[in-house]
């Protein structure tokens, strides 16, 4: 899957990668909590990331790399 963004009442929370639509489904379900931190009563939604998004996705990803991580263990950043 393309970096998708997870909106919290349409505000960006975080990008994320996921493997596909199972994973992010468990992403969203397991990771309620940290979420929806600040809005405990948030809609947590999802688009795909735009390019300003994807840059900053990017750039987490590169810094991943720079200590010997490899694309399988990196998911995403958060954006807030």
């Amino acid at each position: 899957m393309q970096p998708t963004t997870i909106l919290i009442d349409e505000r960006p929370r975080c990008v994320v990668r996921p493997n596909d639509t199972k994973d992010l489904n468990r992403f969203i379900r397991n990771g309620k909590t940290y979420l929806l931190a600040e809005m405990p009563d948030g809609k947590i939604t999802h688009r795909n990331a735009s390019e300003a998004e994807v840059a900053q996705w990017r750039n987490a990803l590169a810094l991943h790399r720079a200590w010997g991580g490899d694309d399988e263990n990196f998911f995403g950043v958060p954006l807030y």
